[in-house]
Order: structure tokens, then sequence, then C-alpha cells
């Protein structure tokens, strides 16, 4: 009795313990450790273990192992559970269940062909179930003797399953605990590795900002070198460091810039395409990060052909410079220090840094290409205002030279037409002396009788009617090409009636009329009074006129011209049109265009309707249309103000109140 008692008070102090362990300690193995210390005391416990088990994964870890047998777990490695029918732990794990078994058990179920656990053979094996609050599984923990005279009694079985449940409820706060913090160690490893790369990203951000200005900046391309030599270096150990530019004119690789702990200068400055490791790297269009053992394999492999430079380094890496995949060169970076071995994640940085200095020599390339072509611009726009000021004087020339052409003809046309009223005139002088000489001689002889006198002063009254009707005739052409010569050699604004100026230009231009079947029509009322410039009207009908005559019709076709003149409010709408051959859209296009002629060769000049279009815009300060279509004739619309005395002082008046 009296060592019952004595066991129940050891149960007793040992339930205690392990409620006090839970409240002192923080590590879980430390915990169970003193539960096996306790546990020791009040029955066999040589061999003993706690299994804890993760849902998630469905892995179990063996924290606490003490066996005199078996070699000890990792107590932080992670074993996938087995199923219930090959291991007495998971058995006990999955079911939930306490299970005790006996040598004789365990070898039944391997005589059956049932394998049952990894461990030696155990005399007596006994484990209980870890659960929750929930009855949720957390683990076993097993207990087991190798000695036929270690066994453990019903009673040692209730006790051993009594600590379980002790066990499992401070194992619950213990884990709880260890969570928390293993997530505050997660959530600090996570805040610390944030912060890095925060910084990280911090530095990158500040040497892409100083990339961008180096391109922006007008710096040579040492300076620029060498600048960059500084960013990198930031991020990365960059002590032996070279540029490499490719140029694809010259199918050439140079090196503007190159530092080096073993060399003092670059073994070549400038060297083909396809050599050494900068040629590789431009080939394959990719990062490559080497060491010793993979650069001599590229050299032996053939890829590398006439390596470059020292090739003892412990570390290497090569970036290329590319931009939409064409390439401006290569960034290399070595170490020859075998304490200083680059990782894929600084091959990715150099990478990334590459792509932008590829972008900033490219915007400092088309930078110094656009000033190159500005310049060259500059220059092309200077001798094109050079040869445009040229142009506009030969223009200004030939369009002097074509009124005065204009005139000329003018002049031969009414010259050939008063030579006709003339002749008339002087044949009926000649006629007219011949009759008084022989009137004269009959009247001498006293041979003239009253029919002969009547006879000769019917002549004397037909010459005189012949001569007066023709002189009349040229005196009407001389009047009017006066009039019309003085207004197109002159430039004065002058009054005019637009009905009687129409008439005086038309008659003018008869001698052009006369012979072809053309009709003249002119529809004006007699009203309209122009206070404008008579010469520019006269220059835009003869130059309307003519082009049709010489475009618009053939010579013996009839045709009909029609000139119509009215009033809107204070301007007026001059329209005139022919029913002639008419003109595509691309020869319509080109109408006003400067010396454009279909008639090259042939007496066209090109400026008629260019100095009509001059004229309409110009002195007479209006606007003109065109249309027209094949074998439907040309149709001219021009609207001018009615007064341009006015116009023009309305335009001083605003002139001198701007100033």
């Amino acid at each position: 009795m009296e060592s019952r008692l004595n066991r129940l008070e050891a149960v007793q102090a040992m339930l205690l313990e392990i409620g006090r362990s839970s409240s002192t300690c923080s590590d879980i193995t430390e915990f169970i450790r003193s539960v096996h210390r306790s546990l020791g005391r009040i029955m066999y416990a040589a061999n003993f273990y706690v299994a804890l088990a993760d849902r998630a994964d469905n892995t179990v870890r063996f924290v606490y192992f003490v066996d005199e047998l078996d070699p000890v777990p990792d107590p932080d490695a992670k074993v996938t559970l087995a199923s219930a029918s090959e291991s007495p732990t998971a058995w006990v794990i999955l079911n939930r269940e306490t299970l005790v078994m006996t040598a004789d058990e365990q070898n039944a179920r391997l005589a059956d062909g049932q394998p049952w656990g990894a461990g030696s053979e155990a005399e007596h094996w006994m484990g209980c179930p870890l659960l929750d609050h929930q009855h949720q599984i957390l683990g076993a923990v097993v207990i087991q003797s190798y000695r036929k005279e270690q066994t453990f009694s019903e009673e040692d079985q209730a006790l051993f399953a009594l600590i379980a449940s002790h066990v499992s409820s401070a194992l619950q706060g213990l884990q709880s605990m260890d969570r928390l913090e293993r997530a505050v160690q997660e959530r600090t490893a996570l805040l610390a590795h944030e912060v890095a790369e925060r910084g990280r990203a911090e530095t990158v951000q500040h040497a892409l900002y100083e990339i961008a200005n180096l391109s922006a900046s007008a710096v040579d391309a040492a300076g620029l070198s060498a600048s960059l030599h500084g960013i990198i270096s930031a991020l990365i150990v960059a002590e032996n460091f070279l540029i490499a530019l490719y140029h694809p004119e010259t199918g050439e690789i140079s090196i503007p810039y190159f530092v080096d702990q073993k060399d003092a200068e670059a073994p070549v400055k400038r060297f083909r395409y396809g050599v050494g490791m900068s040629s590789y790297v431009l080939s394959t269009r990719q990062a490559s990060l080497h060491d010793a053992a993979s650069y001599a394999r590229l050299v032996a492999d053939g890829l590398i052909k006439e390596p470059l430079g020292n090739v003892e380094i412990a570390s290497w890496m090569g970036a290329p410079m590319l931009v939409h995949e064409q390439p401006y060169g290569v960034i290399i970076v070595q170490s020859y220090d075998p304490a200083i071995v680059y990782t894929q994640a600084d091959l990715e940085l150099l990478a990334f840094m590459a792509s932008h200095v590829a972008v900033a020599i490219a915007r400092m390339q088309a930078d110094r290409a656009i000033r190159k072509a500005k310049d060259r611009l500059e220059h092309q726009n200077a001798a094109l205002n050079s040869a445009l000021g040229a142009l506009r004087e030969a223009q200004g020339e030939l369009v002097r030279q074509e009124k005065l052409a204009s005139l000329g003809r003018l002049v031969a046309g009414v010259a050939h037409e008063i030579n006709t009223p003339l002749g008339i005139c002087v044949t009926a002088t000649s006629h007219l002396v011949q009759e008084l000489k022989l009137t004269r001689e009959e009247l001498e002889a006293g041979e003239m009788t009253e029919e002969s006198l009547q006879q000769f002063l019917e002549i004397i009254d037909q010459s005189l009617r012949i001569m007066t009707t023709n002189t009349q005739r040229a005196a009407a052409l001389v009047r009017s090409f006066k009039q019309v010569a003085v207004d197109q050699s002159s430039d004065d604004i002058r009054s005019f009636n637009l009905k009687t100026y129409l008439g005086e230009v038309l008659l003018s231009l008869q001698p052009k009329l006369k012979g072809r079947p053309i009709t003249v029509e002119v529809e004006c009322a007699p009203d309209i009074t122009l206070d404008s410039f008579p010469g520019a009207v006269s220059q835009i009908v003869t130059n309307m006129v003519v082009n049709s005559l010489v475009h618009g019709f053939e010579r013996d076709q009839a045709g009909l011209i029609r000139i119509a003149a009215r009033l809107e409010r204070d301007h007026v709408l001059l329209e005139y049109s022919d029913d002639g051959a008419g003109m595509d859209g691309d020869t319509l296009a080109k109408l006003f265009d400067p010396f454009f002629t279909t008639r090259r060769g042939q007496g066209g000049s090109g400026l008629g309707a260019h100095i009509l279009y001059n004229l309409v815009t110009g002195p007479l300060g209006g606007t003109v249309k065109v249309e027209s279509a094949p074998g439907q004739g040309l149709r001219y619309c021009m609207r001018f103000p009615r007064s341009r005395r006015a116009a023009r002082a309305e335009s001083e008046l605003e002139s001198d109140t701007g100033n």
C-alpha cells in the first residue's frame, strides 16, 4: 500500500512539474526532455520519443528521440507520414488512438507479410496520440522496451495515457507560442529582406537616373565610360571592367574604356567582330556568367575564337547592350579573386544595367545624328533660301517679260488690224486722185458731160464714206489699244466702267479672234463702276481669252466664250467660261503653278494662269476658283472688292493703329 501511495505522489509531482515546465519552457524539445526525466522516475523509460505531425503537408518531425538501439533522426527534418498499415507511430497518429504492442504481435504481422515499422523490434511498445482541445491530432508520444523483464503493466499504460493528455495540453500552448515566434521571425526576416530589396531598388533607381543624366549631358566618350564604371561599381564589385562598342558600318569592335588589375591597357583597342568574348556575347545576345573552367570549355569548343586579355579569371560576367535587338556593345566585369564570385543575381543586375546603358548610348547617338542633320538642314535651308530668292527674282523677271511680250503681241496685233482700214483708205485715196485727174483732163478738153460729172461726184461720195468708216475704225482701235496698253504697263488705281472697259479689252483682242469661229458674249450691267486696277482686269481677261484660244479650241473649232459680271454688295463677281476641251483633275491641280503648260515648245510659257492668280489675289485683293472636266470646258469664278482704294486705306489705318 505504501509503495502505491508513493507512486501516486510521484505521479502527482510529475503532473505538477509538467505544468510548471510548460509555463517556463519556450522550447518544445527542452519541455519534452523535462517530461522524459520526470517519466523515468515513475516507470521504465529508457526508450522514448515524440513525433509531431504537420497536417498541412502530411509529415512528421521527431522532435525528441532517445533510443538504446536506433540512431537519432534530425529533429528538424520532415518525414512523410506512412500509412497506418506500415508504421505503429503512423497508426496512432492517423487513428488518434492508443496502441500497445508486444514482440509476439509484431512478429505475427511480419509472418503475414505486413511490414510494421522501420525501427528495431521491441519487446513492448506503447504509443499514445497527442490531441488538442478540438480532438485534432498533434502527434504521438511513444515509449518502448527491448528487454523482456521490462514491460508495461496496465497501470503503466493508464499512467502513460494520463501523462500524454497533459503533454498534449502543454504542447498545444507551446506550439502556439512556437508558431507565433516563428511567424514573428519570418515576418522580421521578410521585413529585413524587403528593406534590403528596397534599398537595393533605390540604389538601382539612382543608378538609372545617373545613366539617364549622362545621356542628356554633353560628355565625351572617356568621361561617359568612367562615369558608367563608377555607377555600376556602386552595385557590383567591378574592379576589372571594360566597355566594348560595336561598329556595324565596319564590322569591328572597339574598347573605349578598360580598367584591369593585371593589365594596364587593353590588349587591343579595336578588332574585328568574331574575336574574343565580346563577340561571343554579341552573337548570343544573352548575358553570360562563367568561371575559369566554363571559360576554358568555351575556348576548347571553338565558341570563343582568339581569346583576348588575361584568362586567369575566377569569375566573369558579360552583358550585351541591346535596343530592339540592335547591338550597341558589351559590358564586361571580371574577378581574379576566388573570394569574389559573381552570382546569377549579379548577372541579371548587370544585364538590366546594360540594357539601360544601351538606351542611353542610342539616345546620345540619335542626338548627335539629329544635331548633324539639323546643321546639314540649316546649311541646305540657307542654300535653298538663296536659290528661292534667285528663283523669285527670275520669276519676277519672267513675269515682267511675259507682260511685255503680251503687250508686244497686242501691239503687233493692233498694228496688223490697223493696216486693213488704213490700206483701204490709201486705196480709196489713190482711186480718188486718179478719178480727179481724169475728170480734170476731160474738163480741159471740153468733153465733160453732165453724166460724167455726176459719176465723178458719186465716186467722191463713195470714197469719202469708205475713208471715213475705215479711219474711224482705225481711230477706235488706236484709242482702245492706247488705254489698254497704258493700263497694262502701269499699276495705278483709277475709276472705270467695267462693261465699257471689257469692250475695249475685247476690241484690242480682235486680231486674236479674227478668223476664228469663236463667239464672245459679255453680260454686265452698264452701271458697274470700279475703283481699282484696270491693268490687272485687262491682263486677267486677256490671259483667259488667249488661254482659251490656245488650249481650249482647235484652230477651226467653233466655240463660245462667256464673260459675266455682277455686284454682290461691295464686291464684284466676275465669271469666265468657255465650252472648249477642258482638262483633267491632275492638270487642273497644277493650273496656277508657274511655268506649267501643256503646250511646251508650242508657244506656251506656263505663266498665263499663274499671272492671273497673282493679279486676282494681289492687286485686286480677291479670290479665284476654277472648275473643269475633260470635254466640259473651263470656268473661272473671281471675287474681288469693288473699290481697292477704300480697302487700301482701311488696311493702312489698321496698320497705323497696330503700330
